[in-house]
């Protein structure tokens, strides 16, 4: 029977580097991408059974990542590995897509344990969440309501490089859209938000965790 095969996105070289040393043995371990972008790039080039993703990753966040993979390949399990314990991103995790959400202070153990069960098409939570977690989440559904957020996915999208520092002219290269869109973009969500200045803009995408 052929292992399973894995990507893995991480920002931090020493994370991957350990998540490759945990792994290596149990699974077919087909790349390692340290953006969300470079995650979509991958996700298409490699097809992986299983992806592991941070949610806090630059250029396009894990969340994000997660709405776009299962959009274009639904068949594609993704497993959010994060050093965030706020039960709601949990439930923000699954309704974009994921199958499984773990801590990094998890054991390592647990992590092949979930991603096995992912395989399989189950979903996976981690012993360190709350016990009552899957409730929420079988209540809450895989959707949110519409007022649970404001912004398009492309304004999240474009709001997340705003608050790495790209400049508009960055934003329109990396989305491949045209400077006068991307500014025209900066300006919808600014009115959908209520806001004045790129620093409230700033503020917003830190309260999303987006950066």
């Amino acid at each position: 029977m052929p292992k399973t095969r894995v990507l893995l996105a991480d920002d931090h070289a020493v994370v991957a580097q350990g998540l490759e040393a945990l792994l290596k043995d149990d699974f077919d371990l087909v790349g390692v991408v340290n953006d969300g972008r470079a995650l979509l790039d991958a996700a298409e080039t490699l097809r992986p059974d299983v992806i592991v993703t941070d949610i806090s990753m630059p250029m396009l966040n894990g969340l994000d990542a997660i709405r776009q993979i299962r959009m274009r390949w639904p068949g594609m399990k993704v497993i959010v590995l994060t050093m965030h314990r706020e039960t709601q991103l949990a439930v923000d995790a699954f309704r974009a897509g994921a199958s499984g959400y773990m801590l990094k202070v998890s054991p390592g153990e647990e992590l092949i344990t979930a991603i096995a069960q992912v395989a399989l098409g189950r979903a996976y939570v981690t012993t360190l969440l709350t016990k009552d977690l899957i409730t929420v989440l079988m209540e809450a559904g895989r959707e949110g309501s519409p007022g649970d957020n404001p912004l398009t996915p492309r304004q999240r999208e474009v709001l997340q490089l705003i608050a790495e520092g790209r400049t508009m002219k960055e934003v329109a290269s990396i989305l491949h859209i045209s400077p006068r869109t991307a500014e025209s973009h900066k300006y919808e969500i600014m009115q959908t938000l209520g806001v004045e200045t790129t620093a409230a803009l700033i503020q917003y995408a830190l309260r999303l965790k987006l950066v």
